[in-house]
């Protein structure tokens, strides 16, 4: 289903698609029609991964478009194999222009295939239940023949299939005076393969012409909240997960637009040694549609971890889970281990730690026992504590930590609740900043493959007192734990990375900002953002030699290729950061020094302006001229006016025809047609080398 078909459903329409996939059916038509397509475009519900809707006819039916053609001609070749078999043709359109792009197979999709539609006449004749039905359809592929040229005419010029996607980001670049574009030597070109370096300077074009933001709101002092409360911590889980205010249910915060995005979390206890247990409950799924491939769209884990250790709850070593699917999880291994549960189920995780004596992990399921998952020598952990985790994708849970509740399964004998212990039993996990001005926040700059993210990882492993928080293209991948396309997912990691940073502005804590961050006007926006934060940027900039080893291992590591254009159009814009008192705090150069860094960007600059082609000069617009209306304002004042019979206005003044009398210029054509003789070069043909 296209956007387009999705833009003239009625809202009540859409609201009824919206409740069929039990997603929200609140909010205006624009808020619809997105959360509409993003579950389409998630592929809920469709075979083969994509999703399948149906466009109800309307009453004030237009001419088929093309694209309506080819649909059209599609379902009636798939009529010989299967005749319930719809096909439909996607244009995905993105909520945020900075990540606007066109889809690589978008001009292959609407070629008409001609042998389909010969095998489709040939199947046709072969049937003869229904003679009227056949005759019916052969008239009505032949009239869609006159359509498949104007396909093929479609093809032939890409440029007008554009528009929505590619000329959206262009014209951004073009308001600014078209400088990037002069600098880029062209558009981009949709046959090559597309990375993070692509999707991180689409979100990087959407600053050029954004609004400066505006000064941070002072807000409220919050009630001091009780640090021997066991509840979720924000600031121990993804920034992404979303946690009520009473601290014992949450669920990712973006679950209807990133449905396959993982969001974990931790209490903010957690013990040493003892026998202690807790429970969770699955509460709700929060989308109950089926994915292609028959995977179901939501997934739980939950355990124990060590602080400092990824949020991705069983990704690494010392971090154990008990997974929904019936499977123990830990450093990234899956095993078999008790039985799958699914909504309103509740787990019971119990720990038994001591420090002489191995470490015992085990789990129930409604007050069954599942058995032992885990068992580790208690050096292992080397005196640190461990947490109860969560880690969720699309559904909401809840913690029993009412002290005061009894339990809902009772606990195996010699166990103790984790709220009910004393609190010198308890570790409490470190305290969150309180303000601004005690969050820092770290804006990487350099060209793809340059190291940025190696240093962001080892900067966080030298301080871990800190507790950043890593807000890049990267982890946000590492958080979508399902098999699919790389690019698909890139896509979103992009729309996700562009809300954190704003939450993450307006949320107190340590970011590092893991991203290309090459364009100036990208650089002073997300300054400016964190006003009031210690800000800090650091260059990676390594010399020319270093820097092709670099991205050549990175582009081997991750099988992602970058067209050697694309990197001369990111040399030609990149702009490295000098000392601004307004905008920040500290700048670092990690590999080149300042000036030897910019005098080898400039000859970047300079080479690459020579490989690339030039773009032809575009004419300046001229003014049209246009004839001035007697009253280009509205009528004249009260006091010139009289009010006739004949219900029309008349100027006493002026002997000039009534208001209703005067010429339609906006419906009828200007009879003189000697301007547009004399100026056949002048009108919107000058405008078509902005799209």
């Amino acid at each position: 289903m296209k956007l387009t078909d999705i833009k003239k459903l009625k809202v009540a329409e859409l609201r009824s698609r919206l409740k069929e996939l039990d997603l929200d059916t609140r909010g205006l038509k624009t808020e619809l029609v997105v959360r509409l397509w993003s579950a389409v475009e998630a592929g809920q519900g469709g075979e083969g991964g994509e999703e399948e809707l149906k466009v109800q006819k309307d009453s004030s039916a237009t001419p088929p478009t093309p694209v309506e053609t080819v649909e059209v001609v599609a379902s009636a070749a798939a009529l010989s194999s299967s005749p319930a078999a719809t096909v439909s043709i996607t244009a995905p359109e993105f909520r945020d222009s900075a990540t606007q792009t066109e889809t690589k197979n978008s001009l292959q999709t609407l070629q008409p295939d001609s042998a389909a539609l010969t095998q489709t006449k040939n199947s046709l004749q072969t049937l003869q239940p229904d003679s009227a039905a056949l005759t019916q359809t052969k008239n009505s592929l032949q009239t869609l023949q006159p359509d498949s040229a104007a396909l093929t005419q479609t093809k032939n010029s890409p440029q007008t299939l554009q528009p929505d996607s590619q000329g959206a980001s262009e014209s951004v670049s073009q308001a600014e005076g078209g400088e990037l574009e002069r600098q880029q030597g062209g558009a981009e070109d949709p046959a090559e393969d597309r990375g993070r370096a692509f999707y991180e300077f689409k979100e990087e074009i959407r600053y050029k012409r954004a609004k400066s933001p505006q000064p941070p709101v002072e807000r409220e002092e919050a009630e001091e909240e009780d640090e021997n409360k066991v509840r979720l911590y924000a600031y121990g889980g993804h920034l992404h997960f979303e946690v009520c205010p009473h601290g014992a249910c949450g669920q990712p915060r973006f679950w209807d637009r990133f449905s396959s995005l993982w969001s974990g979390c931790r209490l903010s206890h957690g013990v040493i040694r003892g026998r202690v247990g807790f429970e969770v409950r699955l509460e709700r799924k929060l989308l109950t549609a089926q994915v292609g491939n028959g995977i179901e769209p939501y997934g739980l884990r939950v355990g124990w971890s060590v602080a400092n250790t990824s949020l991705l709850l069983g990704e690494e070593e010392f971090s154990f889970a008990y997974d929904r699917h019936g499977k123990k999880v830990s450093a990234g291994k899956e095993e078999e281990f008790g039985e799958p549960f699914s909504e309103g189920d509740i787990i019971g995780c119990y720990a038994s730690l001591s420090t002489d004596h191995d470490v015992q992990l085990s789990f129930h399921k409604n007050g069954r026992f599942m058995g032992a998952a885990f068992s580790l020598d208690a050096s292992v952990l080397q005196g640190r504590a461990l947490f109860p985790h969560v880690l969720c994708k699309s559904c909401s849970v809840r913690f029993l930590l009412d002290p005061t509740a009894p339990p809902w399964y009772p606990s195996p004998p010699g166990f103790t609740p984790l709220t009910a212990l004393p609190t010198g039993q308890r570790v409490r996990a470190t305290l969150a900043p309180t303000s601004r001005a005690q969050s820092e926040v770290v804006l990487m700059v350099g060209l793809p493959g340059s190291g940025k993210s190696h240093w962001a990882t080892t900067h966080m492993q030298q301080h871990p007192e800190k507790h950043y928080r890593l807000l890049g293209t990267e982890e946000l991948l590492a958080c979508m734990i399902s098999d699919g396309e790389r690019d698909s997912k890139l896509r979103q990691a992009s729309q996700c990375l562009t809300d954190l940073i704003k939450m993450a502005a307006h949320t107190p804590g340590n970011y590092i900002l893991d991203q290309c961050n090459i364009l100036f006007s990208a650089q002073r926006h997300k300054l400016q953002l964190f006003r009031g934060f210690r800000r800090r940027v650091v260059v990676v900039f390594p010399s020319a030699e270093e820097w092709r080893r670099r991205l050549f291992q990175h582009q081997t590591q991750n099988r992602e290729q970058i067209p050697e254009t694309a990197l001369l159009k990111l040399q030609v814009s990149c702009s490295l950061p000098e000392e601004h008192g307004d905008l920040l705090e500290e700048l670092q150069y990690v590999e080149l020094p300042q000036e030897q860094a910019q005098t080898l960007l400039q000859e970047y600059k300079d080479e690459a302006r020579r490989l690339l082609p030039p773009i032809p000069k575009q004419e300046k617009k001229k003014h049209r001229l246009h004839k001035k209306r007697p009253y280009p304002h509205g009528p004249p004042p009260a006091h010139r006016i009289q009010w006739l019979n004949s219900q029309r206005w008349s100027d006493t003044r002026l002997n000039v025809q009534s208001w209703s009398q005067q010429p339609r210029y906006w419906d009828v054509a200007y009879q003189d047609r000697s301007y547009y003789n004399n100026n056949r070069d002048f009108g919107y043909s000058g405008c078509e080398g902005y799209w």
